[in-house]
């Protein structure tokens, strides 16, 4: 498994990590997971997966890196301490090692929430601080409002089918040192590839890989992202776990990107969470 690091931490993560959301598979793909060097496992509040993966990693909480979001309603400063201390409960853990705004919230001041980040890291229940879902200028908004931190990565929906950040976003973290946590990276399940999937097949076939080691090695390839693909199976896991150490071609790339052309920049927004 190839290492990068997190933003500008000086910690190494892996390319490949392990996405929770909707999750029912049990603590095996997990641990799998984890056994290959996918030792990063992200979650959520709102996942409601946080108690599956405390039961995963118990006995190996060290081996593992932790990350997990707060819900945008809970932006208030007393609001974010308690999230953090019920998902430390729910983790069984008494540190988390990314916690991340899980998406912005326009009616709470980002001053409020970055400070009660900086809290959590300065009493030692949180050791960095990211964010999911922001905008260039909402980034710039976030970091303004810390006064010693740095926000390490952003957690967006990246694939060949959805590449919209590559207009603004990934530029601006590649050039500022955040680490692009890809969700999603196999848009939303394999059957979602549309008419690029003939040219998926052909590269997989060239290569010797699968379709989704293709896909997830696609997004690896781009400078500072690292992908958080679901499975619920251990079998799974093995297999996208196969999409990191090793790289596309030119070629292979070129004929990628003409199958899935990008769409520009465009934002959701699925309410306040």
């Amino acid at each position: 498994m190839n290492l990068q690091e997190l933003g500008s931490s000086g910690v190494q993560v892996p390319d490949v990590g392990l996405g929770t959301w909707a999750y029912t598979g049990g603590s095996a793909p997990l641990r799998r997971g984890v056994e290959l060097g996918a030792f990063l496992i992200d979650m959520a509040e709102a996942y409601h997966t946080e108690d599956a993966v405390g039961a995963a990693i118990e006995g190996i909480r060290g081996d593992v890196f932790v990350a997990t979001k707060v819900s945008p309603s809970h932006f208030r400063r007393r609001d974010v301490h308690r999230a953090a201390d019920e998902s430390l409960r729910l983790l069984k853990c008494d540190v988390i090692d990314l916690y991340q705004l899980h998406w912005p919230n326009s009616r709470i001041p980002i001053a409020e929430t970055m400070g009660a980040m900086e809290e959590l890291v300065d009493a030692g229940k949180v050791r960095y601080i990211g964010v999911s879902n922001f905008s260039v200028r909402e980034m710039e908004d976030a970091q303004a409002a810390l006064s010693k931190s740095r926000i390490v990565s952003n957690q967006v929906e990246y694939s060949l089918t959805d590449r919209s950040i590559e207009r603004e976003v990934l530029p601006y973290c590649q050039a500022n040192g955040i680490t692009v946590i890809a969700y999603s990276p196999l848009a939303r399940g394999l059957g979602n590839f549309g008419k690029g999937s003939a040219a998926l097949a052909e590269v997989a076939a060239k290569n010797g890989t699968t379709v989704a080691q293709v896909a997830l090695n696609w997004c690896l390839h781009h400078d500072r992202v690292m992908v958080i693909p679901k499975s619920n199976s251990a079998a799974r896991v093995e297999e996208n776990c196969g999409a990191s150490g090793w790289r596309l071609s030119d070629e292979d790339i070129a004929a990628l990107e003409a199958a899935f052309p990008s769409q520009g920049e465009r934002r959701r927004w699925f309410g306040v969470l």
